[in-house]
């Protein structure tokens, strides 16, 4: 390896493993300071942590590591090693700060059992934490390693589901230890704001359309758009039933300029068939660098 390439690989790493430290700072404090201590079990390991530190005072740092240990070993042969070894750091962080957070700062306690706002803030604080993991490409442990390692072994099984199924069973476990059905309805909260967040950091903000355009109009659309400054490309397809040879329009725009394009390929051919997908990122020209 060359010698500046060694030194990029070393200033990567170091840059990632103080984002993933940050991120785990913030995700402790979503935990100390809202989600604990009003017994919200918003899945995942962190969701287990806090239904045994409720059962047995130990501390939710504490328990977050030895849930995580096994785990850990197991993605260790299974999946990818660096990612494991950035999870791994992203764990120990996670128990160093929420232990320490434990004695420094001080925490949202609902009153009258009203934990809506621990479930946003607290949901917030989480997702923004694990989403700065998530761009370094690290995980917060936990389930994120058990839903990787099923999805190995069945792949036709979404990631989506296999999450949710497990942290259905995990706010399901507080209702059942808590016995109180505003635990699940606080952890669904913070589980839904959490997810939020993790998607705009690790996706960014900046929601795209890409569509499809199959028209007999092709070049008259690809030239009204281009008059629009947008990024066109005419793709050469084949209709199967007919054998007709034909263009496709395939363009990405913004999400604030997608009615304007609808109604340009509407005014040249309104019989067109359009496919339009949400594009969680784009890079390029007229959108975000590739960094």
């Amino acid at each position: 390896m060359a010698e500046g390439s060694k030194k990029n690989t070393v200033l990567r790493w170091t840059f990632d493993i103080l984002v993933i430290m940050i991120g785990a700072a913030v995700y402790s404090l979503g935990v100390h300071c809202f989600i604990s201590p009003n017994n919200i079990a918003p899945g995942g390991v962190t969701g287990i942590a806090i239904i045994v530190s409720g059962l047995t005072e130990m501390q939710v740092g504490t328990l977050i590591l030895l849930l995580n240990v096994p785990l850990i070993v197991l993605g260790f042969f299974l999946l990818n090693k660096a990612t494991m070894v950035k999870t791994l750091i992203s764990v120990a962080a996670i128990t160093a700060a929420t232990d320490l957070a434990e004695m420094f700062v001080p925490v949202y306690s609902a009153e009258n059992g009203n934990g809506i706002m621990a479930a946003i803030f607290g949901g917030a604080l989480m997702g923004a934490g694990m989403g700065l993991t998530y761009q370094r490409e690290g995980t917060s442990g936990g389930t994120d390693i058990i839903t990787k390692m099923i999805n190995r072994f069945f792949p036709d099984l979404k990631l989506g589901g296999i999450q949710a199924a497990l942290d259905g069973l995990v706010v399901l476990a507080g209702l059942v230890v808590y016995k109180d059905i505003n635990v699940v309805l606080f952890a669904v909260v913070a589980i839904f704001v959490q997810s939020k967040f993790i998607d705009v950091l690790v996706y960014g903000s900046q929601e795209s359309r890409f569509l499809l355009i199959f028209s007999r109009c092709p070049t008259e659309i690809a030239k009204k758009l281009l008059e629009q400054e947008r990024g066109v490309t005419l793709l050469n397809g084949e209709g199967a039933y007919s054998g007709e040879h034909r263009q496709v329009v395939a363009t990405a725009v913004h999400r604030s300029a997608y009615s304007k394009v609808k109604r340009i390929v509407r005014e040249i051919d309104p019989k067109a068939f359009v496919v339009t997908t949400t594009a969680g990122e784009v890079f390029g020209e007229g959108f975000a660098k590739l960094n």
